[in-house]
């Protein structure tokens, strides 16, 4: 796939600057930004490479590997992918949205860590306690869960997604399946997590963990915060259930393409003209045209920037049996119950430098020249900063 002619650190390197000097940011995002501006530059160093074929001689900047960089998340996604691999189970898979209503989206905004945390524990807490109940599958179910923050537009959009098998284990260490294309009732989802979010919700302002600013700054009062929550209490909140999915290598190939992410794919970019950023978004109401929103880069880099997470907040977390506490034993056990060993699941590459070549199909070694040779590293470059780079026009 050829690389794309204008990225999000080229957006950053040439608006960057006077928009922190416009702007007062937190230092999380100072990083995130001077991070994937330098990312794959000499400023982070590199490595020179021969090619044993065409004695071509290629020079390989390093890459910043911040979660957020749109260029570094390929390894990443690769690793966590063949880690996953050895977890899927043959049964079917289901995948579940919870979304959290835009008042409070406009909470989390100045919230991060306390509000994405109740919403994570919400819904691990919502899935556990349904899946639970006899009257639905009366079994321990596993899944893993990942924060996402964003929609096609940019703008501030928190939503979990949830993959779960379609099954669990009973108390008496029996496996349950769930009924073929069904997984768990969405209304019954939908009201116990929003009575579990605004309770823990009301409870992180009963202890101060919640502050307000510009607009927000008259729900510092207790009257006015109870009156912001009170409409929520009534609407219907939205748990969307998607078709389940055909077999563990279906999982996978969802997973390699969805859980790693970023606000915006450097392809998705179209040009960077006279101060302003033009981009394709997808539509949901009507899919079939695409379409193409342009902004000011200010503005660009402000829905950026809205996704950034806190500095050690945990975006993929795991739960049920699948919790990291007792996975090994308790995934052993759903294999001996649906008698499948893990050999008959998936093929594993034996490390993961060949799990991302399979995943990718692309070899970092292989000689980008002749496609035939092996790249031999022949010197390291130290880390060192050049001018300013020239602007880029995409016209």
């Amino acid at each position: 796939m050829p690389r794309p002619t204008l990225e999000v650190a080229d957006i950053f390197r040439q608006h960057g600057p006077a928009y922190r000097q416009a702007h007062r940011l937190p230092l999380h995002q100072h990083r995130l930004m001077r991070a994937i501006e330098d990312c794959r530059t000499p400023a982070l160093g590199g490595a020179a490479g021969w090619c044993d074929h065409c004695h071509y001689t290629h020079i390989q900047y390093r890459s910043c590997r911040n979660r957020h960089c749109p260029k570094c998340q390929g390894a990443a996604r690769a690793q966590w992918l063949q880690r996953r691999t050895a977890e899927l189970l043959p049964v079917e898979y289901f995948h579940v949205v919870f979304t959290i209503p835009e008042p409070l989206a406009a909470i989390a905004f100045h919230n991060k860590e306390v509000v994405y945390d109740i919403l994570s524990r919400a819904t691990a807490e919502t899935l556990l306690t349904i899946a639970r109940d006899p009257q639905h599958l009366g079994a321990e179910i596993g899944f893993f869960a990942v924060l996402h923050t964003w929609g096609q537009n940019l703008h501030l959009h928190p939503h979990l997604h949830c993959v779960v098998p379609g099954g669990g284990l009973s108390p008496d260490g029996e496996w349950v399946a769930c009924r073929p294309g069904f997984f768990l009732p969405v209304r019954v989802l939908s009201r116990l997590f929003r009575r579990l979010f605004l309770e823990a919700l009301q409870q992180a302002y009963a202890d101060g963990r919640l502050q307000f600013f510009g607009e927000l700054q008259p729900l510092r009062d207790p009257a006015a915060f109870a009156a912001h929550l009170s409409p929520l209490r009534a609407a219907e909140w939205v748990v969307y259930a998607k078709p389940p999915f055909g077999g563990p290598q279906h999982v996978l190939e969802y997973l390699g393409r969805y859980t790693h992410r970023v606000a915006i794919s450097n392809a998705r970019l179209v040009a960077l003209e006279d101060g302003r950023v033009s981009f394709r978004w997808k539509d949901y109401r009507h899919q079939q045209r695409p379409k193409v929103m342009t902004v000011s880069a200010e503005e660009f880099i402000r829905r950026f920037l809205l996704h950034a997470l806190p500095t050690g907040f945990q975006r993929i977390r795991y739960y049920g049996f699948l919790a990291n506490c007792h996975r090994a034993g308790k995934l052993a056990c759903c294999r001996r119950l649906l008698a499948t060993p893990c050999s008959d699941l998936l093929p594993q590459p034996a490390d993961s430098r060949a799990f991302y070549a399979a995943l990718t199909g692309r070899n970092p070694r292989l000689c980008p020249q002749c496609r035939i040779g092996t790249m031999i590293q022949i010197q390291i470059l130290r880390p060192c900063r050049g001018p300013d780079p020239l602007p880029v026009d995409t016209s």
